[in-house]
């Protein structure tokens, strides 16, 4: 099978999450502006999900420009992918209703350390397939932002029992991470 299907499928479910998280925005009652007040820690919780799903949409757009042809094994780790990526409207909003409290904002963390463990999988099944000379490969190397994001969502998500404060910081160190455009597989394609 051509990647085609793929993304489109892929870019659809993206499409229904951030939609999905949009729609958890409850339009307040009142037409003061003192009525927005309460619902800042839901729209921030949203704010920061929006820039994590729109970072693995562009990458993974990016990465599967280096594939011609999809196996089962990118089909299921894609299917592993979305699956965790469709868990961030819940914990999205269970986190922002809640005030980022300690377990909220761990299972936040959690869900974003398993999107990406499953990105990484992905990514190291198109490698994979790809053989010796992998366009991905060479683009990504080491992937030493992927293994520093591991790492920070790893740290933060026992860090919400402690300082709560600690982990969304290190959550949106990543988000900021990742939101300078990664150019690795663009400058190795010639896009």
């Amino acid at each position: 099978m051509n990647r085609n299907r793929l993304e489109a499928f892929s870019d659809g479910v993206i499409a229904i999450l951030i939609t999905i998280m949009v729609l958890e925005l409850r339009v307040p009652r009142g037409s003061d502006i003192a009525v927005l007040r309460p619902l800042l820690p839901v729209f921030l919780s949203y704010v920061l999900s929006f820039v994590f799903i729109a970072i693995y949409w562009n990458n993974h757009h990016h990465m599967l420009h280096t594939v011609d042809r999809v196996n089962g094994k990118i089909l299921w780790a894609n299917v592993h992918l979305l699956f965790w990526l469709s868990l961030v409207p819940f914990t999205t909003a269970w986190m922002g209703e809640n005030g980022a409290a300690p377990v909220p904002t761990a299972v936040y963390g959690g869900d974003l350390l398993l999107a990406g463990v499953a990105y990484t999988i992905l990514q190291n099944a198109i490698i994979a397939s790809q053989g010796p000379g992998s366009k991905l490969k060479e683009a990504v190397r080491d992937d030493w932002k992927g293994k520093a994001s591991v790492l920070a969502y790893a740290a933060a998500i026992p860090m919400a029992f402690v300082d709560r404060r600690v982990s969304i910081a290190l959550y949106v160190v990543v988000a900021i991470l990742w939101f300078v455009p990664d150019r690795r597989i663009e400058s190795r394609l010639g896009s």
